[in-house]
């Protein structure tokens, strides 16, 4: 059913869960405080082996549970079908929505009524204090600030949806996406693949209470995002000139990887020295705000660190999708060699 403009439509909040008590206390709590009093707050407990069926239920929210832990898509999923609200609006449970984000949400929808999706991002004081931590959540709030208003994606950390349309398009792929991954920007491609609109708000924001490690950094990005995303990209052959594939990222990519191709050639020829710099100069350049952003938030240590951290983004982002390219150059091949002597016997 449409909304009509000027009539906020009603609210169903769902918040996927998996093992995180304390975190979603904070959650629930910053929802329950600014919901409207026709909202419905909902926690779909993904098969969790701890007290978060307890944090869900005293926090307030009704409480829907998996029998086995399937991902936060067949969470969301399980939410949205049960939900009575016009609009879904999906928050993680690592999520601290800021004070008024809920209120801009209904705005957006009550006003635009061909409006089918709005996300938002992190804000850019992150909970965790270490300095890995602090350069990947603020590395997501700057790509979302940077980000086209009029997006060609979707996002599930802090996102809502018109229940009816997201029905339609089938909701999230949960049986491809059975961990967190890309499942939300695949349901934006198909939202917008039917001609749906999408929002990007800036000023709707939350505070992002994950803790990264090195490692657990560079296997979610390249495992979780960039492999499923590269695959995505090829099987659509869709690449938005937005979020982390602009133009000025791609170019980020290329100059990274000179410059590690460059400093690997210098003990052979000295000059290489010099190309090396002038691409970090080049990537340094290009990225020169969110390198500002992060001496703001964290200083000369946040910002050295964070500029090695990126380099080293650029470079395993460019590395995945070069594997995956060729992984459907060789996949293609072998299908069409496979067709080609089938036909031949024939």
């Amino acid at each position: 059913m449409e909304t009509l403009p000027g009539r906020a439509p009603r609210l169903s909040i769902i918040v996927p869960a998996y093992n995180n008590p304390p975190d979603l206390a904070e959650c629930l709590a910053a929802l329950r405080a600014q919901a409207p009093a026709d909202a419905e707050l909902m926690v779909v407990d993904d098969a969790s082996t701890d007290e978060t069926p307890a944090v869900a239920v005293a926090g307030g929210a009704r409480l829907l549970r998996l029998k086995e832990n399937s991902g936060p898509g067949a969470a969301r999923n399980h939410g949205a079908a049960r939900a009575t609200g016009e609009v879904l609006l999906f928050v993680d449970a690592d999520v601290v929505v800021a004070r008024g984000a809920v209120e801009l949400v209904l705005r957006a929808f009550a006003g635009d009524p061909a409006l089918a999706a709005l996300f938002g991002s992190y804000d850019d004081d992150p909970r965790a204090s270490s300095l890995v931590s602090r350069y990947r959540n603020l590395l997501h709030h700057f790509i979302h600030q940077e980000g086209n208003t009029q997006a060609a994606t979707f996002w599930a950390g802090l996102g809502a949806v018109r229940r009816a349309l997201f029905l339609a398009v089938g909701g999230f792929d949960a049986a491809r996406f059975p961990r967190p991954s890309i499942e939300d920007i695949e349901l934006g491609y198909r939202l917008r693949r039917a001609g749906h609109r999408i929002r990007l708000d800036r000023t709707i924001q939350g505070t992002h209470l994950k803790r990264w490690g090195l490692w657990s950094m560079l296997r979610t990005d390249v495992t979780c995002r960039a492999l499923p995303w590269s695959r995505l990209i090829i099987e659509t052959r869709h690449a938005p000139e937005d979020l982390n594939l602009r133009a000025s990222q791609r170019v980020s990519c290329l100059l990274s990887g000179v410059a590690v191709a460059a400093a690997m050639g210098a003990p052979w020829w000295r000059p290489l020295l010099g190309v090396c710099a002038l691409a970090l100069l080049g990537v340094a350049a290009i990225n020169r705000r969110f390198y500002a952003l992060l001496w703001r938030r964290g200083g000369a240590r946040l910002a050295g660190l964070g500029f090695a951290l990126h380099v080293l983004y650029f470079l395993y982002s460019a590395a995945t999708f070069a594997f995956v390219l060729l992984e459907s150059r060789v996949r293609g091949a072998r299908d069409g060699g496979g067709r080609a002597s089938g036909k031949g016997r024939a």
